[in-house]
């Protein structure tokens, strides 16, 4: 994508013809957007003077990808769109779903499904890209049935292309569907184009969605190394990190000073992530108080994807600070949402047994999310029935569902609801096991994704390739890694893994 890009703006620079030349400017701007270099595509576009709606939607790129929606890019995609409007309709309805995926991640997501609300008709035959601009203007007007039923099997079907134009879209709203199969084969499908391409931009969120899903399925370590390359892809090509991963997995660590350190330091678009983790963080410490505010306020921003995910963050925030009607109320819209998934039915079975004290449903629960590939809600769904039995003084019972939930989060390294486990188990009269050290508390991001790519094999060179650096700075890291975890060689780190 690299060498498309130059030998484009190599054509453009040797082109006399004005109209020949805007094109192939234009062409260039797409290949150096894809291949990351923002500086460029923007000095770029600066000397094209047209009306073209081509330069406000590649303006709009050009805005999100370097300052992450500081500049409003929705602005130049809404303005592509009224151009188009008239005389080439399929194509304006294009530009209103581009605007609505930045929207969904920069905010402003009402006004701009407002402004697609006036988008050209349908057709009679209405392709991917028709049904997700209709289904995603269902959702304020007909509400989250309505659009669910019209999105649902285009969602499913991951290897459908508009999911290759807008994939960010396509993961949100199987995270809205709670479907982790098509958010695992998206994120999959967009990796691995970008490394086939050599577009770093798109790799990039491939990797931070890849990311987001390893965290919740409990392997935080895998998670750790696509964050790894994905920073440092990141720093090499001058853009803002994708951080709603790590932010996800320090709210699941519950490490508190840590968390909140990171949780400070990202800028107002991340809100929205930093208060869903923030309730997740404090309902694993058992802070309920500020689990049930943080909660309510990643709730009321309705934004696609994390304010659902928010609602039994809500539930069990509420129902343990005796806000009944709160508990109830969010509860109802959980179970609108829910959808046909293992996961969607077994977070609302697990919401509902706390809220009405439902055995059955935490047998429900329990039975639904032990088969999700999201495993971290397996251990929580044993550690809530626990805590439950223990309350009845069913101690015997308790001691199951508590042993198993801690064992399930220690050996995620999940600690502040492992910890919540263990207290309830000595609670019980039985003391839990230490958890095991992992490899990874010891390491930094980088030497996590450095000492994994080495257990596999990769020699420094690789492995300096991966991260933009130097093969000598890899050894360097190398030198650390085996320092930390008490190991000479990198036959060890395989022993370790």
């Amino acid at each position: 994508m690299a060498a498309a890009a130059a030998f484009l703006e190599r054509s453009a620079a040797l082109t006399f013809d004005p109209a020949l030349r805007a094109e192939r400017v234009l062409a260039a701007v797409e290949a150096k957007l894809s291949a990351g270099d923002f500086e460029a595509a923007d000095e770029l576009l600066s000397t094209l003077a047209s009306d073209d709606p081509r330069i406000d939607l590649l303006r709009g790129r050009i805005s999100f990808a370097r300052y992450r929606g500081d500049d409003h890019p929705t602005v130049h995609l809404l303005r592509a769109a009224a151009k188009l409007a008239v005389r080439e309709p399929d194509r304006a309805r294009a530009c209103y779903v581009d605007a609505i995926e930045t929207a969904v991640l920069t905010g402003g997501l009402d006004s701009v499904i407002a402004a697609a609300a006036t988008a050209p008709r349908a057709p009679a035959r209405p392709g991917s890209v028709d049904i997700v601009l209709d289904g995603m203007a269902a959702l304020p007007t007909e509400g989250h049935a309505a659009a669910a039923k019209l999105l649902r099997p285009l969602v499913s079907n991951h290897r459908d292309e508009v999911w290759s134009r807008w994939p960010t879209l396509g993961y949100l709203l199987a995270l809205e569907l709670w479907d982790p199969d098509a958010m695992r084969a998206i994120a999959s499908r967009i990796a691995a184009c970008g490394r086939s391409s050599g577009s770093l931009h798109t790799l990039r969120i491939g990797l931070a969605m890849l990311a987001t899903v390893a965290v919740h399925a409990g392997d935080f370590g895998a998670a750790q190394e696509l964050i790894s390359e994905e920073e440092a892809i990141a720093e090499a090509t001058s853009a803002a990190p994708l951080v709603y991963p790590r932010i996800h997995l320090a709210a699941l660590r519950g490490r508190r000073a840590e968390a909140q350190v990171l949780f400070a330091a990202v800028g107002p678009h991340l809100t929205l992530s930093v208060q869903y983790a923030t309730a997740v963080l404090h309902n694993g410490l058992a802070d309920y108080p500020t689990a049930l505010r943080a909660a309510e306020k990643a709730v009321a921003t309705g934004d696609l994807g994390l304010a659902g995910q928010a609602l039994p963050e809500l539930v069990e925030a509420a129902v343990r600070c005796g806000e009944s009607a709160v508990a109830r109320s969010a509860l109802a819209a959980l179970t609108e949402r829910a959808g046909e998934q293992s996961w969607g039915q077994g977070v609302e079975a697990w919401a509902r047994a706390m809220v009405y004290e439902d055995e059955d449903a935490h047998r429900e629960a329990v039975a639904l999310l032990d088969s999700c590939p999201m495993r971290i809600w397996s251990g929580r769904a044993h550690l809530v029935y626990g805590e439950w039995l223990r309350r009845k003084g069913r101690r015997r019972d308790a001691r199951t569902e508590l042993r198993h939930a801690h064992e399930l989060l220690s050996d995620f390294g999940a600690e502040a609801f492992a910890t919540r486990a263990a207290g309830e188990l000595r609670a019980t009269g039985e003391h839990a096991r230490r958890r095991t050290a992992q490899a990874s508390d010891a390491l930094t991001m980088q030497e996590v994704h450095i000492a994994r790519l080495a257990a596999d094999g990769a020699t420094s060179k690789e492995i300096a390739a991966t991260l933009f650096l130097s093969p000598r700075t890899v050894e360097a890291h190398l030198r650390n890694i085996f320092r930390k975890l008490g190991i000479t060689s990198r036959r060890q780190l395989r022993d370790i893994r």
